[in-house]
């Protein structure tokens, strides 16, 4: 287990010597798909070093205790996900847990915290455990618990037996969970009903008050029996639910969790009603945050600039306006990382020019031979990174900014692909650009001004 105080160098989360073989793979497939890779991110990382340090103060004050709030600004296309999972991936070097949830209004509607929980809940991973993790979570802080009675034991003297190891683990389950039950009673009882029906061999329960402690509905009445639960979680117990699993995870190994609420723009088109409930919510959760209420918890979400200045977005609400509101009419070279609201300053042709070399030497280390290597560097130079560069960006109205996932899955398909399989391949010679809109999300349709298919050839 990492010290939570000990924190990776600068450039050292996703290095090329500590990323493996198949986790630099599963990045350039990623890449070749059109995706944001899962992991790996430190190897891409461009322009993101200004953060570095601000980042880490905060994850080490999360890891003593603390709790964060951080809203990142950025327009469409300038990395605002890719952000969220390179410091995701930092916080893991930390032993963090880490998760991710797209709000939507019809998947994951802010003003419904429950669904927020519950979407948390499931896309929880940790350096070990993928989505869900909460499985993995919940039965390591089951033995911690054990292995804390039987030191206590040993320590004082006595022998625990069998038969009274189980009210001992009880006892000191609702001495840990003391300040979540005054607000979340039902959260130490299912905890309770899980051990119970795991002790019992009564696997069909167990899972199933695990997933009504994740805040799944519609939970069969019969485990919610065992357990001694009732109904399903609602937005008001959403809140003493999150503050429980901070508490599981610490006593687990996990220092804390970083929480990300990405796209949250997508609340300005949404029905005014549920607009105003939605940023009420997210008022209401900072505002917990900053009370202490949550420690451990490093709360990011993202948003456009139109969200946070304009009129069907934050400046909606006063109060969460006054809390957001960070002046960034200086030179963007001094924008402060420790500000509660960061802007993303977005991709120019340099800097994917310097993406694209990433990119490519991690290509080359899996490459299918050296010679295809030494192929790949002298037909994809740094030239030829520019040219396609600007060749993505003119086919999308010259918009830079909405050009690196485009950018990045031609590079890799069209052109390190067959440079790599084929001897005779020149990307000069045998490569024409051509964009069409099937492949092109909605922003990037938009950009290339709604054109079918844009041919480009590159010089």
């Amino acid at each position: 287990m990492n010290d939570p105080n000990q924190l990776p160098a600068a450039g050292g989360v996703g290095t090329a010597r500590s990323v493996g073989a198949a986790r630099r793979r599963d990045v350039v497939d990623a890449l070749r798909r059109g995706a944001v890779p899962e992991a790996g991110l430190g190897l891409l990382a461009v322009g993101l070093d200004r953060f570095t340090a601000a980042v880490d103060e905060e994850l080490k004050a999360a890891a003593g205790g603390a709790s964060v709030f951080k809203a990142v600004r950025g327009e469409y296309g300038s990395g605002k996900t890719f952000f969220t999972r390179w410091l995701g991936e930092r916080a893991k070097q930390l032993d963090f847990a880490y998760a991710e949830v797209q709000v939507s209004e019809n998947e994951t509607p802010l003003h419904r915290l429950e669904t927020v929980y519950r979407r948390a809940t499931e896309r929880l991973s940790t350096a070990s455990f993928p989505p869900s993790a909460l499985g993995p979570v919940v039965d390591a802080w089951l033995y911690a618990l054990e292995d804390d009675v039987l030191a206590a034991d040993e320590a004082e003297g006595r022998t625990t037996g069998i038969d009274d190891l189980g009210d001992r683990v009880d006892a000191v389950l609702e001495q840990r969970l003391t300040d979540v039950t005054r607000s979340a009673p039902m959260f130490a009882a299912a905890l309770r009903g899980y051990r119970t029906a795991q002790a019992s061999g009564d696997v069909v329960s167990a899972q199933a008050i695990l997933a009504w402690l994740g805040g799944q509905p519609h939970v069969a009445a019969t485990a919610r029996k065992v357990a001694g639960v009732r109904g399903d979680l609602d937005h008001f117990g959403a809140l003493g639910f999150l503050q429980g699993l901070l508490v599981v995870l610490r006593d687990a190994g996990h220092p804390g969790l970083v929480l990300v609420l990405d796209e949250v723009e997508t609340l300005q088109r949404v029905r005014s009603d549920a607009r105003d409930k939605a940023l009420n919510a997210l008022r209401q959760l900072i505002d917990e945050v900053h009370s202490g209420r949550f420690p451990g918890l490093y709360l990011v979400i993202t948003g456009t600039p139109a969200f946070y200045d304009g009129t069907q977005g934050v400046q909606r609400l006063a109060p969460l306006a006054q809390r957001l509101a960070t002046d960034f009419t200086t030179d963007a070279r001094f924008d402060n990382p420790r500000a509660v609201q960061i802007r993303l300053p977005g991709f120019t042709v340099d800097s994917l020019v310097e993406l694209g070399g990433k990119v490519r030497a991690l290509f080359l280390d899996t490459a299918g031979s050296a010679v295809s290597a030494e192929r790949i560097k002298a037909l994809v130079d740094d030239d030829y990174l520019r040219d396609l560069a600007q060749a993505v960006a003119g086919g999308l109205g010259g918009k830079v900014g909405v050009a690196p996932r485009l950018f990045l899955k031609k590079l890799v398909a069209d052109v390190l692909d067959r440079v790599d399989q084929f001897e005779d391949f020149d990307p000069r010679e045998h490569y024409a650009l051509t964009m069409t809109a099937a492949e092109m999300s909605d922003v990037e349709r938009n950009a290339a001004a709604e054109v079918d298919e844009i041919e480009l050839d590159l010089p």
